[in-house]
């Protein structure tokens, strides 16, 4: 059995290797106020770009988190894909959280698309409709379609996405990441409810958000 590893995401080594290095002058040249500045701006990218293993669950009819974070709404919104409401599952990441997401489900990549836009708070509603997103249409095993939209925050300035149409993806495999502070709303199949609740915290890959109906007798 492979024990847990947690690793670091390669878009964060060009800032760990500069922040290392800037660290490493302001020693020699002795500047310790500085160096501990440095230290600490070292610490916080890797604790940024950390990217740990996920024990995803194998139970069939189950979505899982695309992100860690805490669930700011459980709601009726009309997807961005489909134009059709559907219950939204939408996740709030802070600079704390792991910022790399993950799949929901297991399924084929229709579609990615990029909407360029602002850069609101992304715990606000109005983030779904105004901030820079990307949007994937992925297509379950079953037929179902489900929709996950990276939001850039505040804070964040890029989306960074690691598949492209017509990728086949496990449940629960990394597909991209947002740069410090940033949202990730799932849109559900109408067959599908949540299991979570607003405040609650999930772990991408790895908390169960939603579950298939089961059929009427």
């Amino acid at each position: 059995m492979r024990k847990p590893w947690c690793g670091l995401a390669p878009e964060g080594m060009p800032f760990l290797f500069l922040a290392t290095l800037a660290t490493m002058v302001f020693a020699l040249a002795e500047w310790v106020v500085l160096s501990l500045v440095g230290l600490g701006v070292v610490a916080f990218i890797l604790n940024f770009f950390r990217d740990p293993e996920r024990v995803v669950p194998q139970e069939k009819g189950v979505v899982v988190a695309p992100a860690d974070g805490r669930v700011v709404r459980v709601a009726p919104m009309p997807d961005p894909v489909h134009g059709t409401p559907r219950m939204a599952v939408c996740i709030f990441m802070n600079v704390f959280n792991v910022h790399v997401n993950r799949t929901p489900v297991a399924g084929v990549v229709r579609q990615m698309r990029y909407i360029p836009g602002k850069f609101f708070n992304a715990s606000l509603d109005k983030a779904s409709t105004d901030n820079e997103r990307c949007i994937m249409d992925l297509e379950a095993e079953d037929g179902s379609r489900f929709t996950v939209v990276q939001i850039a925050g505040l804070i964040a300035r890029r989306i960074v996405d690691w598949v492209r149409p017509g990728d086949a993806l496990p449940r629960g495999v990394r597909f991209g990441m947002i740069r410090f502070g940033s949202r990730v709303d799932l849109y559900l199949p109408l067959d599908y409810e949540p299991s979570i609740q607003e405040g609650e915290r999930t772990v991408a890959g790895q908390t169960v958000v939603a579950r298939k109906r089961e059929p009427l007798a």
